[in-house]
């Protein structure tokens, strides 16, 4: 019995794992994706510099590690058991007298180090990353315009009393060409082209944007005068911009300091970690009930009842989340009703699976007899 209990435990975990690798996989290039195409959309409207797209997308990824650890163990684990149910392997287990329950050491066994990463990530890395995310957001705001500046794309200044174009040299990265500056100041547009253009620093620290060769037009606004300036070098004082210090949002907290602060809204950040691990495991364990299939029949009830289960198991753990930061719930409370609730939901599952195991069982034992 103790050999066919550790094959049967063997090939359940590798099956679980290769299963896992591919769910995993596709939910990471599908978010990958996603948020690919979304940062790009900023960069290109300017909100977001290019350089900082692939930072972002590291740091964005760090954070929903979390959610997608948690669907990768409950869909390897309801993908495989239901495998086994339509190949009828279950009834070759179940024949070896290995009931239902025993699939919850195999499970856990897989399971329970999926989970510990889930907290792990939850309560340190993504809190990390979100604040690596908004302290890059903050240096890159904190450019001035010239910096910001790319070959090819007319750019508004962050005060949108200018607007630049340059185009690039090829071989020279330190200067550019065909400069255009346009930027209105007291009624009156000034529009200045150069046939080059690059940044030079004087010995006291203040850095210049320097053109070269090129002319200003200086004129009223809807006025057809205009009063035209020839120059062969222009230079313009590039402002210092200081970094901005804001309020560290609750998100980008450590969790010790979550802990050392009983405010309503940072023990809701604190609950919302601590669940995420909890639900996993919780989800995990659903699984098992939820993979029973008629071999003959389909299975789409399954993954629908399963992604209906997710989506009610999330969306109550978020809204608990909101009730404890407006201190509807207590923080206790919070933590742990939903997952009662949903646990009481997973013996109900299983003994509804158990009664129906013994029930098939005794009616084939009669049946057997009877012949």
């Amino acid at each position: 019995m103790k050999s066919r209990s550790r094959i049967f435990q063997t090939s359940l975990r590798a099956e679980f794992t290769g299963v896992a690798l591919s769910v995993f996989v596709v939910l990471l290039a599908i978010t990958l994706i996603t948020m690919l195409i979304r940062l790009l959309g900023q960069a290109a409207s300017g909100t977001l510099a290019v350089e900082g797209v692939a930072a972002m997308l590291g740091f964005t990824v760090l954070n929903y590690l979390p959610v997608l650890l948690s669907l990768t163990l409950f869909i390897s684990v309801l993908l495989t058991l239901m495998r086994c149910y339509r190949d009828s392997e279950m009834v070759v287990w179940f024949s070896a007298g290995l009931s239902l329950t025993a699939w919850l050491r195999p499970v856990l066994s897989f399971a329970l180090p999926m989970v510990a990463t889930i907290a792990l990530v939850s309560m340190v890395l993504s809190p990390w990353a979100l604040s690596k995310s908004d302290e890059l957001k903050r240096q890159l705001e904190s450019r001035d315009d010239v910096t910001t500046a790319s070959p090819g794309v007319f750019r508004e200044s962050k005060h949108a009393d200018r607007v630049y174009f340059v185009e690039p040299i090829a071989g020279d990265k330190a200067r550019v060409a065909n400069v255009f500056v346009q930027s209105v100041q007291h009624g009156k547009m000034g529009t200045m082209i150069a046939a080059q253009g690059l940044q030079e620093t004087f010995a006291n620290g203040d850095r210049f944007l320097v053109l070269l060769k090129g002319a200003r037009y200086e004129g009223l606004i809807g006025s057809p005068e205009y009063k035209i300036t020839y120059f062969d070098r222009y230079a313009m004082r590039i402002e210092a911009q200081e970094i901005k210090q804001g309020i560290t949002p609750v998100k980008s907290m450590n969790t010790l300091e979550l802990l050392q602060d009983s405010t309503p809204l940072k023990m809701s950040e604190l609950e919302w970690r601590l669940g995420l691990p909890v639900s996993a495991l919780i989800l995990v364990l659903f699984a098992i009930p939820l993979s029973f299939i008629n071999p003959r029949g389909g299975r789409s009830f399954n993954l629908i009842l399963a992604l209906l289960l997710y989506m009610v198991y999330n969306n109550l753990h978020s809204v608990v989340t909101v009730w404890v930061a407006q201190s509807k719930v207590p923080l206790t409370l919070g933590l742990w009703a939903v997952h009662s609730a949903m646990l009481v939901i997973l013996l109900l599952f299983f003994y509804h699976r158990l009664s129906v195991f013994s029930l098939t069982r005794w009616l084939n034992s009669r049946r057997n007899s009877s012949l």
